[in-house]
């Protein structure tokens, strides 16, 4: 009896749903696994566990980490993926093997194939869909991947057909990249880098070899060594998808590709440098998935997100971000213009470089080169009737004063300072050249933020802090003004990091922004007119309720979605 029918006999499914759900499965030639999780009518662990005791086989959910290459190799990856069937442990000559499909009649003919092949004897255990794609990825390691093109690469390759030092033979080096095995190469690491989540890649040249490191969650990693004499191979292929000059080696050259993953199109953004010992390659993943937040998904609390709002529902304003490059300032501000884009606003942005594309806005590029700087641009932007305008950085006082009156002239403005702190944009905007009483009209938040990294949620622990540790966190609520007081009780618990097979052990998964706005007020106004310090800008920012970055961070270790050793890590910077 069909698995649908089943469930209908057993009273967990309505025969109409039913009806409906087997002529779907019919016409589009989908498993009902597939289809019965697609429309949520029962969770993945409800449906195998049922269909467990259906099967009379036992549902296994294995240590995916324990999986060994060894045993991996006893069934083709290409078997397991036709077959929806992977190795799970051999002990002496009985193999453990995970079907989705064990009912499957060619399935099991494959299975008795391979053992008789291989002359050992198997035991078959249920796998969930989601498991069985966990250990498929095992498949591409990205070692092992990389060696397998590097074998290929001297096999077809004679040693010195790959020039060492510059790019003099181009001809010759564009035949080499364009081969099967350094296209494979640069093709896995990219691959590798989308699915492992990196937001950078980082491909430097050595005396003994070329490291490839990846920045996940904000920390770098070295993943693979390549060897030194193909590392200009490497790097020329790389040029070659991001279309810069092969042949210059003297001079940075910074460029962009896209490439088709699944339904989604990820872009990167690739920067050159030469180096005594070669070029470095730096890759930007662009994934969309990563720049299209909504503020709460950022970090912003729920007070925050309000004054963030309440500053864009006016006419005209700036919105300043500021921190450090690479703490997520760019993403906040495409999140507050998806939230103003609809058909009645005309956006207009200028930006360098082009990070994420967002339907229904204008995205300009600047080319310095050619003269288009943010001045320029900013001026262009003008006679453009615009209604909100993002200038990627305020950079030098011209921009700060076009960017300045854009605002005072009926326009929302967002842009990104350099400053630590949300107090210093006003003493900046006045380095800048801006006069004083510019500012108060034309300024309606300023933001800071920077980055931690998310606690993996499965593998958190929840331990009692040092008591220096307590003392300092107790010491930092203290400071919060009286409308953000936090009572605790003389026992909290914090949490740290620890590790599973979720987080492939790391601890974190993911980051998160900690948080600190100021919004110009009436007393504000007066203090900056009087040219007032960032000490004195401090004492208004405690009066309306700001929450520094470091407080706000800790508020989220309470919370345990960050430790209190990310909050550290960044606190230096605060």
């Amino acid at each position: 009896m069909a698995l649908i029918q089943q469930l209908v006999k057993n009273r967990m499914l309505d025969q109409k749903i039913a009806a409906s759900l087997e002529y779907e499965i019919k016409e589009s030639g989908q498993k009902e696994e597939e289809v019965l999780l697609a429309k949520k009518i029962v969770s993945e662990k409800e449906l195998f566990d049922f269909k467990s005791k259906i099967l009379k086989i036992a549902l296994k959910e294995p240590n995916i980490e324990e999986i060994s290459v060894d045993v991996l190799k006893l069934i083709p990856e290409d078997s397991a993926i036709f077959y929806k069937m992977v190795p799970l442990a051999k002990n002496g000559d009985v193999l453990e093997i995970g079907m989705v499909y064990p009912e499957d009649l060619k399935a099991q003919e494959a299975v008795k194939f391979l053992a008789r092949r291989q002359k050992i004897s198997y035991k078959i255990f249920l796998i969930t869909i989601s498991v069985f794609k966990e250990i498929l990825k095992k498949y591409k390691t990205l070692g092992k991947e990389v060696t397998r093109a590097l074998e290929e690469l001297e096999t077809e390759l004679e040693e010195e057909k790959i020039p060492t030092r510059g790019i003099e033979e181009e001809e010759e080096l564009r035949r080499l990249v364009e081969e099967a095995p350094i296209a494979k190469v640069v093709a896995v690491i990219i691959r590798h880098a989308v699915e492992g989540g990196a937001s950078d890649v980082h491909i430097e040249p050595g005396r003994e070899n070329s490291r490839v490191r990846f920045r996940l969650d904000g920390i770098l990693h070295s993943s693979i060594f390549l060897p030194t004499r193909i590392h200009p191979a490497v790097v020329a292929r790389i040029k070659i998808l991001s279309k810069l000059k092969l042949d210059e080696t003297r001079v940075p050259q910074d460029g962009r590709f896209s490439t088709q993953f699944g339904d989604e199109t990820i872009d990167f953004r690739v920067s050159t440098l030469p180096t005594s010992l070669g070029e470095k390659v730096a890759i930007r993943v662009l994934n969309p998935k990563g720049g299209m937040k909504s503020l709460e998904e950022i970090g912003l609390s729920k007070i925050n997100s309000e004054v963030i709002k309440e500053a864009i529902n006016k006419p005209y304003g700036m919105i300043l971000a500021t921190g450090p490059t690479g703490c997520g300032k760019t993403t906040t501000l495409y999140a507050i213009l998806r939230i103003l884009n609809d058909e009645e606003t005309n956006i207009v942005t200028l930006e360098d470089p082009i990070e994420y594309y967002i339907a229904g806005i204008n995205q300009s590029q600047i080319k310095p080169e050619i003269g288009y700087d943010f001045a320029s641009g900013l001026r262009s932007i003008l006679r453009q009737d615009p209604d909100v305008i993002m200038v990627g950085e305020i950079r030098d006082s011209e921009t700060a004063s076009l960017a300045t009156h854009a605002s005072l002239t009926g326009h929302i403005v967002l842009s990104t300072l350099h400053t630590n702190n949300a107090l210093g944009v006003i003493p900046r905007l006045i380095d800048l050249g801006i006069e004083p009483y510019l500012i108060p009209p034309s300024l309606s938040v300023a933001m800071a933020q920077r980055l931690v990294r998310k606690l993996c949620p499965f593998c958190k622990k929840k331990i009692k802090p040092k008591p220096e540790i307590r003392k300092m966190i107790l010491e930092e609520l203290e400071k919060l003004p009286d409308k953000r007081k936090v009572k605790l009780d003389s026992s909290f618990y914090i949490f740290e990091s620890q590790g599973c097979k979720k987080c492939i052990g790391k601890g974190y998964t993911g980051r998160i922004a900690v948080v600190e706005i100021l919004k110009m007020t009436n007393q504000l106004t007066e203090m900056t007119l009087k040219r007032a310090s960032e000490t004195e800008i401090s004492k208004e920012a405690f009066r309306q309720g700001m929450v520094t970055m470091k407080q706000d961070g800790i508020l989220k270790v309470l919370a345990g979605v960050t430790s209190i050793e990310e909050i550290l890590r960044v606190a230096e910077e605060i």
